[in-house]
C-alpha cells in the first residue's frame, strides 16, 4: 500500500471511519433501546436512531460530492465502545435501574467519539475547500452534541432517582 501523503487521503480515511461507526450505531441503537427500561431513555435512543440513519446518508453524500465511492474503514474506537457495553452487560448483569444508568454512559462514550471525529472532519473539509461537505458534517456534529446533552440530562435524572434520600 502506498504511503498516505495528502490531507485529502486522510480526510477520506477518517470519513470512512465515521461511516463505519455510524453504521455500527444503526445496528446498536435498537439494542440499547430494547435494553432501556426508562421510557424517556428508550425514546431517546429510538429518536437518535433516525438521526443516525440520516448521518450515514450525509456521510455518503460527502463521499459522492468528492467523486469517491463511500467506503467504510474499520473503526476500532467504536468497536471498543460496543465491546465494553457487551462485556459489562454479560459480566455484571445489572438491575434495570443500573442498566439504564450504564446505558447513558455507554451512549455518552459513543457521542464523545463521534463529536471528536466530526470536529476533525469539519476542520479538514473547510481546509480542503469542501464547503458542502463541511455543511453536511456540521449538521451531524450539531445533532451528536444535542444527543450528548440529552444523555447527560438522563444520567443526572436517573442518578438522582436512584440516590438514597
Amino acid at each position: 500500500m502506498p504511503e498516505m501523503s495528502q490531507p485529502r487521503e486522510l480526510f477520506l480515511h477518517e470519513l470512512g471511519d465515521i461511516l463505519y461507526a455510524e453504521n455500527m450505531l444503526v445496528k446498536t441503537l435498537p439494542k440499547l433501546a430494547k435494553e432501556a427500561t426508562d421510557p424517556d431513555l428508550r425514546t431517546g435512543f429510538e429518536m437518535h436512531l433516525a438521526q443516525t440513519r440520516k448521518h450515514v446518508e450525509n456521510v455518503k453524500q460527502v463521499f459522492e460530492a468528492m467523486g469517491e465511492k463511500a467506503t467504510a474503514e474499520k473503526c476500532p474506537g467504536i468497536d471498543g465502545i460496543t465491546a465494553e457495553h457487551d462485556e459489562f452487560m454479560k459480566k455484571e448483569k445489572p438491575t434495570p435501574d443500573i442498566c439504564d444508568l450504564f446505558l447513558t454512559g455507554a451512549g455518552a462514550r459513543a457521542e464523545h467519539y463521534e463529536i471528536a471525529a466530526y470536529t476533525g472532519l469539519v476542520i479538514s473539509a473547510k481546509a480542503l475547500g469542501e464547503t458542502n461537505a463541511a455543511r453536511l458534517l456540521e449538521q451531524n456534529l450539531a445533532e451528536e452534541k444535542e444527543a450528548l446533552k440529552t444523555l447527560e440530562a438522563a444520567a443526572m435524572r436517573l442518578s438522582k432517582a436512584g440516590a438514597p434520600a
